[in-house]
């Protein structure tokens, strides 16, 4: 496995990428493993060639902390930083490169980094954009930023972040990217919490409180309708003593309004002591 620190060490790309912000976990394995798929399985968007088998098809995992990203300069401090264990992690899920850029490399001096207008998506009113104003500006400059650099015919994301993953399709879609946007299951414990970075930081009895958050989903899978959903997660967070943002049930495409007969996506945001966790599923939801 290669690990490219410097931009001239990036070669031909055409490869699958997999953009991470460190602190890998086995959620992030399991969008390597995707990502090794996709490399033999991926098929050009819509209007685009097909680049399968150009050379240097292959998969990169990016680790990069964005700074542009972070509403709070104090939450950028503490995202947990494990350089050495990220790089184990991606080697033993198959990765085949780790591109790990300096800010300065991301973001060069006197240079103008261009940050995509935001999709519509991006900006629902209630979710992510009102409590983390500029979030998604950040993402999408990121991720348009290391789409020149690489190149990938395929980028792997995860379907834990669903409003980002909306965000960077629509994106893509808009600036005419040739890139595939794969998504990949969110992976959980055993307990039912979804993985995440962010876990290192809670305590052995926070993870115990977080595992509200998965119960609310459930409890809105049961529920008639998005009102009674909406209302059923609320009284499961409350119960847990958990911060909650937002509660909601949306069209899991537009995430506006669900019209009937449209797919929908129930998603929760909440702080478990300092810790701000997210977590989202189908609605209704049938598990297993």
């Amino acid at each position: 496995m290669r690990v490219i620190r410097e931009l001239g060490e990036i070669g031909c790309g055409e490869g699958v990428l997999v953009p991470t912000m460190g602190a890998l976990h086995e959620g992030h394995a399991s969008l390597i493993e995707r990502a090794r798929r996709a490399s033999e399985e991926t098929s050009p968007p819509h209007g685009h060639a097909s680049r399968r088998g150009a050379p240097g098809h292959r998969v990169t995992v990016s680790i990069f902390v964005n700074p542009t990203q972070f509403n709070d300069p104090a939450d950028f401090q503490r995202y947990p930083r494990t350089l050495d264990a990220d790089l184990a992690l991606c080697e033993r899920a198959g990765a085949d490169a780790v591109f790990v850029p300096s800010p300065d490399a991301m973001y060069p001096r006197g240079v103008d980094v261009p940050v995509p207008a935001l999709p519509e998506v991006a900006m629902r009113p209630g979710l992510e954009d009102a409590h983390r104003p500029g979030h998604f500006a950040g993402v999408c400059q990121v991720v348009l930023r290391l789409f020149m650099l690489l190149r990938p015919v395929a980028a792997v994301f995860g379907e834990k972040d669903w409003q980002q993953l909306q965000v960077v399709r629509a994106m893509t879609a808009r600036q005419g990217l040739p890139v595939e946007i794969v998504p990949s299951p969110t992976v959980r414990s055993p307990g039912g919490l979804a993985l995440s970075s962010r876990n290192s930081l809670l305590t052995p009895t926070e993870r115990g409180t977080a595992l509200a958050l998965s119960r609310a989903l459930a409890d809105a899978g049961a529920a008639p309708d998005p009102v009674a959903a909406e209302r059923a997660m609320r009284r499961t967070l409350a119960a847990a003593n958990v911060r909650t943002e937002y509660a909601v049930v949306r069209d899991a495409a537009t995430l506006g309004p669900r019209a009937p007969g449209r797919a929908g996506r129930a998603l929760v945001a909440a702080w478990v002591g300092a810790v701000r966790l997210i977590d989202n599923s189908p609605w209704p939801w049938r598990p297993g």
